[in-house]
């Protein structure tokens, strides 16, 4: 299996150690600083392309696996703004994209439970929920794209919460995302229910980078030789 890593930063590396870890190819690296290299000649006999840029690039550096026949495996966040013209792309060029706002398997379980948990106060208005979220400074997106994940699929399971915000709020019908930016810290989350009474609090922290490698590269392996639009909840049949 032939793998195209599109950016090699310190996610990058993480990922290009999980390649050679499992036996895989890395066939191509495109980094800012080898861009012209990204062309439909170097990536024909690319089986999966694996996308961990910056907001900026990512979305354009999706278009082009896709219009090059590669499936892509992205796991940059901040662009999702433009996800349904990806996904449109995709299923015009009968392509295969996988997305998700985190790869760690352990951050998809805390996913399910977050989700079932929120179902539980939806009959509880006594409790209102708050989210905290931290990462390392060199994190571009505020708040993350697990944090809003986690935020959006609460909100959909509690009818008294419409909306989240990344602002102190007094607005019962808004979830608060406090987000902070700390040297060495690779991803914590924190979603806590209080109520006069007493509080629940569920909490997932990352130790490394290697849990969210691991998850790109399992990705990509699921993703080769299929085609269609999948996410974390197809491997782990949520």
């Amino acid at each position: 299996m032939n793998i195209a890593l599109i950016g090699y930063g310190k996610m990058g590396h993480e990922i290009e150690k999980i390649i050679s870890e499992r036996g895989l190819n890395l066939a191509i690296v495109i980094d800012k600083d080898n861009y012209s290299d990204f062309t439909a000649e170097n990536f024909k006999n690319i089986d999966v392309a694996i996308e961990f840029s910056t907001p900026a690039a990512a979305f354009d550096n999706i278009m082009k696996c896709i219009e090059f026949s590669v499936p892509v495996v992205c796991g940059t966040t901040g662009w999702l703004d433009r996800i349904s013209e990806v996904t449109a792309k995709c299923n015009e060029m009968n392509g295969t994209f996988f997305y998700a706002s985190n790869y760690s398997i352990g951050v998809n379980i805390f996913r399910v439970i977050n989700k079932t948990l929120a179902k539980f106060m939806n009959q509880y208005p006594q409790y209102e929920a708050t989210m905290i979220e931290e990462h390392h400074s060199q994190k571009v997106d505020y708040p993350s794209g697990t944090a809003i994940t986690l935020a959006e699929e609460l909100i959909q399971n509690v009818d008294r919460i419409s909306t989240w915000t990344d602002k102190t709020t007094i607005d019962s019908s808004e979830l608060s995302i406090a987000a902070t930016r700390r040297s060495n810290v690779p991803g914590t989350h924190i979603v806590e229910w209080e109520a006069e009474e007493d509080s629940i609090k569920i909490t997932h922290r990352a130790k490394g980078r290697k849990g969210f490698a691991t998850g790109a590269v399992v990705a990509a392996e699921f993703i080769c030789g299929k085609k269609g639009i999948y996410s974390m909840d197809d491997i782990l049949a949520l």
